[in-house]
């Protein structure tokens, strides 16, 4: 859908309305919009496609995963400085990245002058991350 279009449904110039004459007074039906055009599952937008662009400025929260480990409330009253918790990953296996509490890639740690950092190696298949969007 243009701009154009958009900008005549909000003004009402691209609804036809009707109009009749009854006892209790005029009654009106339903306008007619144009039929809009929804992409499936199967429908990839480039991240370049205006229809995007209002998500563009919206914030969401990336965090990377090491690893999981579970511990009784006893173990974790314990750590203290210098503590160390093991996960159940290898330091050689890649780490999750994971935005909006979804995981959309696989990288692996990097040091960038002090700071760390992450190279992607792995993006998840589109059509996965759209079916866990929807859970």
């Amino acid at each position: 859908m243009t701009q154009e279009e958009i900008d005549a449904l909000i003004s009402g110039a691209g609804m036809e309305t009707k109009t009749s004459d009854t006892a209790k007074g005029v009654a009106i039906d339903t306008p007619n919009f144009p039929k809009m055009e929804f992409g499936g599952e199967s429908t990839l937008y480039s991240p370049l496609d205006p229809k995007l662009e209002l998500l563009f400025d919206l914030q969401l929260p990336v965090s990377i995963e090491l690893g999981r480990t579970n511990m009784l409330i006893r173990e974790i009253l314990r750590l203290g400085r210098g503590s160390v918790i093991e996960f159940d990953k290898l330091v050689s296996e890649p780490v999750d990245v994971l935005i909006n509490g979804k995981k959309v890639a696989e990288g692996e740690v990097v040091v960038i002058d002090k700071h760390f950092g992450i190279r992607i190696t792995t993006l998840v298949d589109p059509s996965d991350r759209l079916r866990s969007m929807k859970r």
